[in-house]
């Protein structure tokens, strides 16, 4: 079983093209809802919540986790990677998140070298993106990333108000800082905002390509897949997908179903 872990609601922008690029499989899918959001808290406490939620998941039956959350992948990845994927466990399960992949893209993408990045506090002060970015670059280019923490961003897509003129407002603003710097290309390093694509680039222009994570984690799991058959021979291929919350199920139903479009059973209510 493949799991993916969020916050909420931001982690399904993942699952959706990654059930697209591997419908074949079963799959979990747990959004804290109840405590979100994560990127506003301590790094000790995202990490409590991470291992509340690894730990619930493999024992559910998940062989492979995506941490479907960039403040949980930057913060609070490699921590739960060295605590769970120990001895025989490291051959048995693994444990991915969304930072690698994106910072790739990055990479390949940019051509002037200015990437702008909007995230959630924890992600921006982890530096991780600047760290992974950094490693990727050849000698020969130099990429600056010019960082914008947008804390207000998550808590308006969960409560179902990012597509309000205030919340619109409140994106510009955040924005405004990044357009000067003349980026050409845009990290989303939130799964939530890809919820808030269309009024992100409108405002950011034609001439900047934004980034997000689903299609460049589904791309990188089905590599990652085909790299090692001893973990994908361990996956079961129900095609069945369980959704888990920590808040109300229904609420979590309607979004689902009101902006992506997918038709899902009463997702099950679960205590960490």
């Amino acid at each position: 079983m493949i799991a993916l872990f969020d916050s909420g609601y931001g982690g399904l922008t993942v699952l959706k093209p990654i059930l697209k690029a591997l419908p074949e499989y079963d799959y979990i899918y747990l959004g804290d809802s109840a405590r979100v959001p994560y990127g506003n808290r301590s790094p000790e406490m995202i990490k409590k919540f991470t291992e509340e939620a690894v730990e619930y998941l493999f024992k559910r039956g998940a062989k492979v986790i995506i941490i479907a959350c960039n403040a949980v992948s930057s913060v609070a990845l490699r921590h739960v990677q060295q605590k769970y994927l120990k001895g025989a466990d490291e051959h048995d399960r693994k444990i991915l998140g969304v930072v690698i992949p994106m910072a790739e893209e990055v990479v390949k993408t940019t051509r002037n070298g200015r990437v702008g990045l909007i995230g959630t506090r924890a992600t921006v002060n982890s530096k991780v993106y600047d760290k992974e970015i950094a490693k990727l670059c050849p000698p020969t280019r130099s990429i600056k990333l010019y960082s914008e923490a947008t804390p207000l961003l998550v808590p308006l897509i969960e409560e179902d108000y990012h597509k309000e003129p205030e919340a619109i407002t409140i994106l510009k603003k955040y924005l405004r800082p990044l357009k000067s710097y003349n980026i050409d290309t845009l990290i989303l390093g939130c799964t939530h905002y890809p919820l808030m694509l269309k009024a992100i680039t409108r405002t950011m222009g034609k001439k900047v390509k934004v980034l997000q994570s689903g299609d460049l984690t589904a791309k990188s799991l089905k590599n990652y897949l085909v790299r090692h058959p001893e973990i994908e021979s361990k996956l079961t291929k129900g095609k069945s997908l369980t959704i888990l919350t920590t808040d109300d199920p229904s609420k979590f139903k309607t979004f689902t179903e009101k902006h992506f479009g997918m038709k899902i059973k009463m997702p099950e209510k679960v205590t960490l």
